[in-house]
């Protein structure tokens, strides 16, 4: 099995369409009217505090978790509106890279890999499997881990495993949830870099979110920034934060680059 380059349209094609989009827990008003669109081959940053949000709105893209209200669209597709059948056949175009990787333990570097092969593909080969797990391995620099356990692995080679695992599906769209999350600054470059060489191999469209000012700067053909349960501001890195937004000023000056 090779793994298939996706064909790259015009930025102006929108792979994913979020209108007026509303989401509450009890009386907790977390999305109050989110707009949003990602365009086909581009990485989109969705920056915020933690608790803004952020998680809510990508399990929605996913279907993991349903709006009160507003319009979702995933690649033309309707998401609330799917039954379990059309919703499972539009999560394989979905790439989801956790936070925690969400390897599993007792599997070495290549049965993780080969596990969703195994379930998703069917008519693949043993030699195809094979393949397709060199390939992807080799596409994040880890070909040498594959006989390793995930607890020989550091943080990084475990976040890298973990994208490897999701690109395996050849996923259209790729769901960063906080890719920096507990790494230190240099192998969080490389995981910054590493998304960056997923878009530009596999033509993915991405959506990243952190609240890592770095790996916004570093990933995001546009950014955007989710506060109180709204998007402020969306734009280039420099845009966002020319804004007049105390909120948004107060974010920079918290989380400040040198």
């Amino acid at each position: 099995m090779i793994i298939q380059e996706h064909n790259i349209s015009s930025r102006e094609e929108p792979v994913i369409r979020i209108q007026n989009l509303y989401k509450s827990f009890g009386e907790k008003k977390v999305l109050s009217g989110v707009n949003l669109e990602l365009y086909r081959g581009e990485n989109l940053v969705v920056l915020g505090r933690s608790g803004t949000g952020k998680s809510v709105l990508i399990k929605i893209i996913a279907g993991l978790l349903k709006p009160d209200s507003g319009f979702v669209e995933v690649l033309g597709k309707e998401v609330p509106k799917l039954n379990d059948r059309k919703l499972k056949e539009l999560r394989l175009k979905l790439g989801f890279s956790f936070q925690h990787s969400a390897l599993y333990d007792s599997m070495t570097v290549m049965e993780n890999l080969k596990f969703p092969l195994v379930r998703h593909k069917r008519n693949l080969s043993k030699k195809e499997i094979d393949q397709a797990v060199d390939s992807v391995l080799d596409s994040v620099g880890l070909l040498e881990t594959k006989h390793q356990m995930p607890a020989e692995l550091s943080g990084g080679q475990r976040k890298r495993i973990g994208i490897a695992r999701t690109l395996i599906l050849n996923p259209e769209i790729m769901l960063y949830d906080e890719p920096t999350a507990g790494l230190d600054p240099t192998t969080s470059i490389e995981i910054n870099s590493l998304i960056n060489s997923v878009k530009e191999k596999f033509h993915t469209s991405s959506i990243i979110i952190t609240h890592d000012l770095t790996c916004a700067k570093m990933t995001g053909d546009r950014i955007t920034m989710l506060m109180d349960g709204q998007f402020v501001e969306t734009g280039t890195f420099e845009e966002v934060f020319r804004s007049k937004d105390e909120r948004v000023q107060e974010f920079y000056n918290y989380n400040f680059i040198k």
